[in-house]
């Protein structure tokens, strides 16, 4: 592991450690001899990931699980939660904690039918807590299943064509991949791409199947070369994530991923090849310099032939490179840390059986979306759908985005995509259906834009449910910007984009470390406040005030929107300008995101 000390040594300066040249530890004995991580001896005795599962949802008297189990399910794609609102009240009366699970599905690229929209609608609206989520990883999550009702939610949800598995745990999550419609040619390449890596790297375990839809068992499932012949009986040491980009859009932050494609296009728009990035990651653990987020670098360039066995090639490697010991430091960008780039990809080539180029020019022009109304380049149009933080649900009031785009399901003959930055593109809509689809937009108030910080904002879901949430994140992101803008509009930049994103942990779902303002929860109603990133994710940003109260991030932002409105140069990002006038130092990559943190200098 990379002491953070040596974050001003170049690549060529550091000294890293000789890769292990064994596959990962299997045996039960061997792991607690080796010292492994409890999730390592978890996984060994689980039976290619059944455990107890199976006996504890027959065990009515809780609705929780064992917490071996609980660590299980996150590889059917599922979280065991309870509601922190109700914690103390149920406390005080003696009850069990209102547990409930959230659902998170596997839909790579983010893309779904009418038909299958109107079932996961009808889903959110019987066994979940009547809203769909749209994530940041490009998919739907449920939150509030209660575990009597959780095999009818997956029986819904395989009726729908449609699964859970590997969407978490220690394996290849769902893949994200550029929705751009715009760009057919380029977008159905990323979506293939996508979708041959999201099938290619699936567990093949059965648990699945038989645990939620009393699938049979399969005879011989114990033996790792049938049933899992990537993962073996560990899988892998943590979350491994999958992206595809288009430029000139990064709207999947590609380089807040463990491995990443980065199309290169000729001057027909048509995908040449990719080039392949690794070690991004945004998590880390407060008040622990050894963990940072990271963005990722890019490695190679690859043909379109060879895609997929570099993608298989790079996660085998983290399978067995990658930290057990030590969970916290587990990631591929720890890996890559510690092992230095070069031989990464040296390992990378030979698995593969080829060396490869070094990568493509390309350039990223943000990572946003572009609402309302786009057309694509097929005479297919496209209308993207501002939702705040994702949350589909119909606000009192406002607009009804469960009641409307379940309308919309049922006359709608293209597809639905979900974008990285948790909103809804209406897709594929033939030029004489525009006029229907913009008459049940209006009728249901559904909203195609926002303010320019509002439509840049991210937010993970944090409190209620979320265990590891410290402070407020959706529920409190609103008001905040409501805040923000009129700051902003003081000054002269209402309809200036910046990004702005919160979390209420620094596990960093909502990739808050490569937004310009970056808002990380440390405690109740208090937050880090982060700002230097790059406009396009391609740059981390650096803490500029630890433990700011809620109340003082606006009087903390007020002054640095000044002087960005009064100094700032012809097409300056927000992001730049408060590291080129010295208010914060610029991070470079990984443990370098420590160094020299602070308000450089005060605001004028």
């Amino acid at each position: 592991m990379a002491d953070h000390k040596t974050a001003d040594l170049s690549p060529a300066e550091r000294v890293y450690e000789t890769p292990p040249t064994e596959r990962p530890i299997t045996e039960a004995e061997a792991a607690r001899a080796a010292k492994l991580s409890a999730n390592e001896h978890i996984k060994i005795a689980s039976g290619y990931l059944r455990g107890t599962l199976a006996e504890g949802l027959l065990k009515n008297a809780t609705g929780a699980i064992s917490d071996d189990d609980g660590q299980l399910v996150k590889f059917h794609g599922m979280y065991l939660q309870d509601d922190r609102d109700l914690r103390a009240e149920r406390t005080k009366k003696k009850l069990d904690k209102a547990y409930s699970f959230m659902i998170r599905l596997r839909i790579a690229g983010g893309v779904v039918t009418p038909k299958q929209w109107l079932i996961l609608d009808e889903i959110a609206r019987t066994y979940a807590n009547g809203t769909l989520r749209a994530t940041t990883r490009q998919t739907f999550q449920y939150h509030g299943v209660i575990k009597s009702n959780l095999k009818r939610t997956m029986a819904a949800i395989d009726a729908a064509l449609l699964d859970t598995i590997a969407a978490c745990g220690d394996v290849n999550r769902n893949v994200m991949a550029a929705t751009n419609p715009a760009q057919k040619g380029a977008h159905e390449a990323a979506y293939k791409l996508a979708k041959d890596i999201s099938d290619s790297l699936l567990p093949k375990t059965n648990a699945w199947r038989e645990i939620w839809l009393d699938g049979e068992r399969v005879v011989g499932g114990e033996d790792a070369s049938e049933v899992e012949p990537v993962y073996g009986k560990t899988y892998l040491p943590r979350k491994f994530k999958t992206i595809v980009a288009v430029p000139p859009s990064n709207e999947v932050d590609v380089y807040a991923h463990d491995l990443g494609f980065i199309a290169i296009l000729d001057k027909k728009g048509e995908v040449t090849g990719w080039n392949v990035t690794v070690g991004g990651g945004m998590g880390m653990t407060h008040g622990e310099t050894d963990t940072f987020p990271r963005t990722a670098d890019v490695m190679l360039f690859s043909e379109p032939e060879y895609a997929l066995k570099v993608a298989e090639a790079v996660m085998t490697v983290q399978r067995d490179w990658g930290n057990r010991n030590v969970r916290k430091n587990a990631r591929l960008k720890y890996t890559i840390e510690r092992y230095g780039l070069k031989a990464f990809r040296a390992e990378v080539e030979k698995r593969v059986g080829r060396a490869f180029q070094d990568p493509k020019p390309f350039t990223f022009t943000g990572n946003g979306d572009r609402y309302g109304w786009v057309a694509g380049d097929d005479g297919k149009h496209h209308l993207t759908l501002y939702v705040p933080s994702g949350r589909i649900k119909d606000v009192e009031g406002g607009p009804q985005f469960l009641a409307g785009l379940r309308r919309i399901a049922e006359v709608h003959q293209g597809d639905f995509r979900l974008t990285g930055n948790q909103n809804v593109i209406i897709a594929n809509v033939p030029a004489d259906k525009k006029a229907e689809i913009d008459a049940l937009v209006q009728e249901y108030g559904l909203t195609t834009g926002a303010g320019a910080l509002r439509r840049n904002s991210l937010a993970c879901v944090a409190l209620p449910t979320c265990g590891l949430a410290l402070a407020e994140s959706e529920r409190y992101l609103p008001s905040l910007i409501d805040e923000l803008e009129e700051s902003l509009a003081s000054h002269g930049l209402a309809e200036d984009d910046i990004t702005i994103r919160m979390t209420g942990c620094p596990n960093g779902c909502a990739r808050p470390f490569i937004a310009e303002i970056g808002l990380v929860g440390r405690g109740p109603e208090r937050y880090n406040l982060y700002l230097g990133a790059a406009f396009d994710g391609s740059r981390l940003s650096k803490l500029y005030a630890e433990d700011v109260t809620a109340a003082d991030i606006r009087p903390k932002l007020d002054p640095l929107f000044a002087a960005y409105a009064k100094d700032r140069t012809k097409g300056e990002r927000f992001g730049d300008f408060v590291i080129r006038a010295g208010y914060v130092a610029k991070t470079g990559n990984g443990p370098d995101f420590h160094v020299q943190t602070g308000a450089q200098k005060a605001v004028a």
